[in-house]
């Protein structure tokens, strides 16, 4: 079994719902995101880029790539990040990690967080706290990988939601977007739904950052290229004729 997800730029519309439910979903703390979402070619969001003397506006939501040959696990000193051998997630055990932050050094795709102090607690209504997320800590084999109420001083990241994929359940990300951009499934398993997906594709799929022969499980679909040609100016020239 290996899990992987696919991205599809093309039916991104960059609404960062899945930043959003992510960040609810796990219980992230203040100022954390597993989830971003990029204006590709900016580095401002929401800012078009000029193409071939047209505009042009492409998102790229990033998070963690579940690396085969992850460099945060090798740099790690305690092991406490890891690939998961039944899936091949790389997820990390909070009750082993020492906040060194050896793993973001490592990292060439930025995306590991790190849990400065004691998450602020939220006020909710009539003086109580407010508390969201998954409600319950789940192991990985005994490994602590999700905590709704997070250890201060630990490295954080996508998990592909392993408390919900130990299920048999989508991460939330995918199950939350609504132009079903995000596909997830077992790269291993010929009828999952991402083989499915990436197997009928019209365009060809590829990973971020191949210079680093990290051997990424995120795909991404490289996107059409964007016509703007104006249906009824052709329309009255026909009419013209």
């Amino acid at each position: 079994m290996r899990y992987a997800m696919a991205i599809d730029p093309d039916r991104c519309i960059g609404c960062r719902t899945c930043a959003v439910v992510c960040k609810n979903f796990n219980a992230q703390p203040q100022g954390i995101w597993w989830n971003r979402v990029f204006t590709s070619g900016t580095p401002e969001y929401d800012v078009a880029v000029k193409v071939d003397d047209q505009l042009r506006m492409e998102f790229v939501p990033i998070s963690c790539q579940h690396c085969t040959n992850a460099p945060c696990v090798t740099a790690c000193p305690t092991q406490a990040s890891y690939v998961d051998a039944d899936t091949g997630t790389v997820l990390v055990d909070y009750e082993r990690c020492i906040g060194c932050r050896m793993c973001a050094s490592a990292c060439p795709y930025g995306v590991r967080q790190y849990n400065w102090g004691k998450p602020a607690q939220m006020a909710g209504l009539d003086d109580t706290v407010y508390a969201y997320g998954y409600p319950r800590e789940y192991r990985d084999d005994g490994h602590l990988v999700y905590a709704p109420e997070r250890p201060e001083g630990v490295m954080e990241k996508c998990t592909f939601c392993a408390q919900l994929t130990s299920q048999g359940l989508d991460p939330a990300c995918c199950t939350a977007c609504p132009g079903n951009a995000r596909i997830f499934g077992d790269m291993d398993d010929a009828d999952s739904a991402i083989r499915t997906y990436l197997d009928g594709a019209d365009r060809e799929p590829f990973t971020l950052g191949d210079e680093y022969h990290t051997e990424p499980n995120v795909f991404y679909l490289a996107s059409h290229e964007v016509s703007q040609v104006n249906p009824l100016e052709d329309a009255a020239d026909e009419k013209g004729a």
